[in-house]
């Protein structure tokens, strides 16, 4: 399991996937569609593709001379259920954990 977290997790580190990923939510949609709004080549979208349906969020089927991708909405069950496990804690108030890191650490220019 850890691997297969590790697998989705590494594809929805990139802000251009997580952007595919919130498109499929609307429909299935042809790799061309996929590509449209992004300022890149047809090669690196179908990279990025590719790495989704490894980590199997998305699926992709061809219909015809067209390929299609569809969202696998089952394949973040994982992830989730493994997040789900921190929301047993109170949040933490960054700003107050760095306040009293800058007090009880000296910055490393000052030692």
């Amino acid at each position: 399991m850890s691997n297969d977290l590790d697998t989705v997790f590494a594809a929805l580190a990139d802000p251009t996937r997580r952007a595919i990923l919130a498109m499929l939510l609307e429909d299935d949609m042809a790799v061309t569609d996929v590509a449209e709004p992004f300022e890149m080549s047809l090669a690196a979208i179908s990279k990025h593709l590719v790495i989704l349906t490894k980590a199997g969020l998305i699926s992709q089927e061809k219909r015809g001379r067209v390929k299609w991708c569809k969202l696998e909405p089952d394949a973040l069950r994982a992830a989730s259920v493994w997040m789900q496990g921190f929301g047993q804690f109170e949040p933490v108030n960054l700003d107050a954990f760095e306040r009293f890191l800058e007090i009880e650490l000296p910055r490393s220019d000052e030692a």
